[in-house]
């Protein structure tokens, strides 16, 4: 045998444990584009109908706030989950909508966006709660108003 021959034989030896993780590799690339296009998946919950409280400290002037609010999920198996529970998500916005005391802090866009992220941790709290394994990924405003 020429020695360009057994080189050829021990390159050809040496690639043969790689072929099987090349195919690996690829698989691995598959499951994870499926789990890519699984997560781009939005479905937009409206809670109807719209929120409507006062807020404020107690004795000052009566300020109110009406907010309408859609729930954004990545998954379809949210919901059953979220419509299952819609009366006590509803309670526990309600809730906390009328604890805002500063209603100068509402009017700007990181009091919303505080509000939005507390409210998102509520609705989160309350599918784990009920053992659902859903969760949501936002919570999105579509009206939201200050009244004074």
């Amino acid at each position: 045998m020429t020695l360009q021959l057994k080189r050829f034989f021990l390159i050809l030896l040496c690639l043969l444990p790689a072929i099987p993780t090349a195919t690996t590799a690829q698989e691995d690339e598959d499951e994870t584009e499926a789990a890519q296009e699984e997560a781009t998946i939005t479905d937009y919950i409206e809670m109807d109908p719209s929120f409507v409280t006062h807020v404020g400290e107690p004795g000052d002037k009566l300020t109110y706030l009406k907010a309408s609010v859609t729930i954004r999920a990545s998954k379809e198996t949210t919901r059953p989950a979220v419509e299952a529970h819609m009366p006590r998500l509803r309670h526990k916005l309600v809730m906390l909508f009328g604890e805002q005391t500063d209603a100068d802090r509402l009017a700007t866009s990181e009091g919303q966006a505080a509000l939005r992220d507390e409210a998102k941790q509520r609705i989160n709290a309350v599918l784990a709660e009920q053992q659902t394994g859903e969760t949501i990924t936002g919570v999105l405003f579509t009206e939201f108003v200050v009244q004074r």
